[in-house]
């Protein structure tokens, strides 16, 4: 996917970055986004943990429920 990318095009994609935004807001957007990331992270893992737990639930909550007719 990023195969085509050399170089040369990162540093420019740098240098617009650099130029858009300056020198000093640089590491508070990086902090940013290491937090959005992060957060995000977390997020999908607590998704990918919940869709676990319903089928436990499921299966403890129909033992302990007597049916209903």
């Amino acid at each position: 996917m990023l195969s085509g990318i050399g170089t040369t095009e990162i540093l420019l994609v740098l240098a617009v970055v650099l130029l858009l935004f300056g020198a000093k807001k640089l590491p508070e957007l990086a902090r940013g986004s290491g937090r959005a990331l992060r957060i995000f992270k977390t997020e999908v893992k607590g998704l990918a943990d919940d869709d676990d737990k319903p089928e436990a639930l499921e299966s403890t909550e129909a033992d302990k429920k007597p049916e209903q007719i």
